[in-house]
């Protein structure tokens, strides 16, 4: 941040801006690469205060969830310097979990954004390193272990499992006392509140809010051939995605659709590779990464927009971008996707992974423009980010 911008770091600058527009004093504190040093910036016009101390490799993110001088020492200068009434943890990963002990010591309110389940599992996405299957058993160690050990490349080393289990056991309740700490816990879908409060997060103060968007004008579709109907991905290029369970199942569809896959190529260079040695459909475009008005202009010329992942997405925010747009989509069967899409009323619902149910339901879609129309029409807007910041706004008053 703000060299990756993803969800989350989107959203912390969405956030920081409609807040700075409303009078409030806003800084941001993040962790960065490079030797170590505390860094005043700005972005945007927000303040950054940016914390280098070196890469962020996956032994390092979980070194730091138990401490890191160099980090504590500059959020602590950070936090002395903008003296804040409300500190907003939008998440913690590579940052030491004592942070939050330092802001709750202090008497200052403590929100955290649940973006993801790193709070309940050290991978972060529920999904399992080495059988790739959605982990029913998060924070059991020696499962955990396993898990750990295939993500750090050191799967043959079974050996060591008991003692990253140990490790891991530890961190988990170093975790659970900082979500005890917190204040708020904002949850942006039902699913993850009722997951969050069934491992343990305390009820009262798991909050669900709807997440605004900040709308564009409408732009108008390109003129294009309407027999050819397009089919959109936008987002991650990674495993966990489905991307290539996308590419499987539009293959087997005629001339009659096109897909646009729109991502980040440099993050994951072998799977796009893969993706692209599998793709075999003519129609199958990579366009690279999007800026966020290319987004919006490459909504406006699809007809349906493809989310096949493989995790329980959180919210997914490109679900409601398509939707402020018009635009009907196909989505996994799972978690908050489940929820923000209905079948057969605003998109259609596939088992995650299933290649020939996701190909079955691209293909009524080209074969039945009924049906796409219908999709169309009971498409209905997410709330505008006014609605949502004065939602946010309401909850940090209320906790001062």
């Amino acid at each position: 941040f703000p060299e990756y911008v993803g969800g989350t770091e989107q959203d912390t600058l969405d956030v920081a801006q409609e807040m700075n527009r409303r009078g409030h004093q806003v800084a941001i504190f993040h962790r960065a690469p490079g030797s170590s040093a505390l860094v005043r910036t700005e972005w945007e016009g927000i303040p950054l205060y940016r914390a280098q101390a070196g890469p962020m490799t996956p032994q390092a993110v979980f070194i730091s969830t138990f401490g890191h001088r160099g980090l504590e020492r500059a959020f602590r200068t950070a936090f002395q310097e903008f003296e804040p009434d409300l500190v907003h943890f939008q998440h913690l990963k590579g940052l030491p979990a004592r942070l939050v002990s330092l802001v709750h010591k202090a008497g200052c309110p403590i929100v955290i954004s649940l973006r993801d389940f790193w709070f309940i599992c050290l991978n972060a996405q529920l999904l399992t390193n080495d059988t790739r299957e959605i982990c029913d058993t998060p924070g059991k160690w020696s499962r955990c272990a396993r898990c750990g050990l295939t993500r750090i490349g050191m799967r043959r080393l079974r050996f060591l499992a008991p003692l990253l289990g140990l490790m891991i056991a530890a961190r988990n309740a170093l975790i659970k006392r900082v979500i005890h700490q917190a204040d708020a816990l904002l949850a942006f879908s039902r699913f993850v509140q009722k997951l969050y409060i069934r491992y343990g997060a305390p009820s009262d103060r798991v909050h669900y809010v709807k997440r605004g968007l900040r709308y564009p004008q409408r732009w108008e579709s390109h003129p294009r051939d309407d027999k050819v109907k397009r089919f959109t991905y936008i987002g991650g290029l990674a495993w966990q995605k489905g991307v290539h369970i996308l590419v499987e199942a539009f293959n087997g569809l005629d001339n009659r659709a096109e897909l646009v896959i729109a991502g980040d190529e440099t993050k994951f260079p072998d799977y796009v590779r893969y993706l692209k040695e599998i793709a075999r459909h003519p129609g199958i475009q990579f366009v690279g990464r999007l800026s966020h008005s290319e987004v919006w202009r490459t909504l406006a010329d699809s007809d349906v927009v493809v989310v096949p992942s493989l995790w329980y997405e959180t919210y997914s925010m490109i679900v409601h971008e398509a939707f402020a747009m018009g635009v009907p989509v196909i989505a996994s069967a799972h978690g908050a996707l489940e929820e923000a899409v209905k079948d057969g009323v605003n998109g259609l619902l596939v088992p995650p992974g299933d290649v020939g149910a996701l190909s079955r339901a691209m293909r009524r879609l080209v074969e039945q423009p009924e049906l796409l129309e219908k999709l169309r029409e009971n498409v209905h807007p997410s709330p505008t980010m006014e609605i949502y910041i004065s939602e946010l706004e309401t909850l940090y008053l209320s906790l001062k």
